[in-house]
């Protein structure tokens, strides 16, 4: 797939993302709107229908007193009316704005229900509330104009039509952006592997090549082989691919959040010492171990073990002549490990881009003696694993390059 396919292929899953996600939303929030709507119609309606029945109810306690029929008022005669009436529809009683009106709701006692009248162009709701006088039963309507429902309802409709676009349009972009930041994560991640696995290969091709090309000589000349010589060369590169294996399989675990570290006291400074001794038998340089005093951490002894030698070996690499050591509990929980050498250093743009993996700042370096480029990565990983830090910086003195890691002292 090429560049361009890919890119494409990204920006098509960016636009069905951001599709599927306003749809999604879209329905969500016409679903929510149209609950609220219907549910404010009818909580009102109700409030409307409580207010008529209650005012009715006031009617037909008096009736029901024995005191007669009395002649009903209202407060506002553009808003309500009451009417009593008989089983035949008969009008007993009727407040003064409907007088001489015939009944205008044919209602049980307890019904309700919606009714044109003359006194306004918008409906009234009428609700209907039984009473008893004497022998007779009566029915007392009161009406309500309900056109508050409708104007309420009808504002909150249009603010809703006005507002559900602007807020799929907040929601398209918000997705549209939130998908292009992942995409990009994901595209940058996609890079990262295709230029691990490109890296791997090439790294493992030369111990293969020469174990290949070793076997090939002996194979076509085998009177000239020396098998102490072949058998040298042959384990030498085995150790260097099984290495290099621990490496990756380490970082995969890394990557996975699946780096399994024990947890207890280390002594860190009899770590530092002891990668101090090796440095000394293996190479002719000055090992300076000065300023190496007491340091306990809590963490995994291996995985501890394994950043220190990375480091040793890594200033041991480029030094000239010095490798200085120090470590030290500053007292504040944090215990810092510092690693410097007096070779080249490392130049200021490059001391974030050396934890990277398969890094060498000098290309035209052999592999034998540049390593294969994972060694601080895997300081790095191990450093995070027990929530320290590592970084790289100018020496102090004589010395061009220093790594300074720190982490938690024990019982932090």
């Amino acid at each position: 797939m090429t560049a361009d396919q890919h890119a494409r292929r990204l920006r098509a899953v960016r636009v069905r993302a951001t599709v599927v996600a306003v749809l999604a939303v879209a329905v969500a929030l016409v679903a929510a709107g149209v609950g609220l709507v219907v549910g404010l119609r009818t909580e009102l309606t109700g409030d409307v229908r409580d207010a008529a029945r209650a005012r009715a109810s006031d009617v037909a306690r008096v009736i029901e007193a024995g005191r007669g029929v009395p002649a009903p008022t209202v407060t506002s005669a553009d808003e309500e009316f009451l009417q009593v009436v008989e089983e035949d529809g008969t009008v007993v009683a009727a407040s003064g704005n409907v007088e001489g009106l015939r009944a205008l709701a044919d209602l049980s006692p307890g019904e309700s229900t919606s009714v044109d009248t003359p006194l306004d162009d918008d409906p009234f709701l009428v609700v209907a509330v039984g009473a008893r006088d004497g022998d007779r039963e009566l029915v007392v309507l009161d009406g309500r104009d309900a056109s508050g429902v409708s104007d309420a309802t009808d504002t909150v409709t249009w603010l809703l039509l006005i507002g559900l676009p602007v807020l799929l349009l907040l929601a398209a972009a918000a997705t549209w952006f939130a998908v292009g930041r992942a995409l990009r994560r994901v595209a940058r991640a996609e890079a990262a592997q295709r230029r691990f696995v490109s890296d791997a290969s090439h790294e493992l091709r030369s111990p293969v090549a020469t174990v290949r090309q070793h076997a090939e000589v002996a194979l076509a000349h085998p009177d000239r082989t020396h098998i102490e010589a072949l058998a040298g060369t042959v384990r030498d590169e085995s150790v260097r691919m099984q290495r290099l294996v621990d490496d990756l399989l380490l970082l995969a675990r890394a990557d996975e959040s699946a780096l399994s570290l024990a947890r207890h006291p280390v002594d860190l400074d009899d770590l530092v010492l002891e990668e101090v001794r090796r440095l000394r038998t293996v190479t002719g340089l000055r090992i300076d171990s000065t300023a190496v005093s007491a340091a306990r951490v809590t963490g995994d002894p291996d995985a501890l073990r394994r950043l220190v030698r990375n480091l040793g070996e890594n200033a041991a690499r480029y030094a000239r002549t010095r490798v200085a050591f120090s470590l030290a509990d500053s007292g504040d929980g944090r215990v810092r490990l510092v690693v410097q050498d007096d070779g080249p250093g490392i130049p200021a743009a490059d001391r974030r881009r050396v934890f990277e993996r398969f890094v060498r700042l000098d290309e035209s370096r052999s592999r034998e003696a540049g390593g294969a480029g994972l060694g601080l990565a895997i300081v790095a990983e191990v450093a995070a694993a027990h929530r320290g830090t590592v970084e790289a910086g100018e020496g102090e003195g004589e010395d061009r390059a220093r790594f300074t890691v720190t982490l938690p002292s024990a019982g932090e």
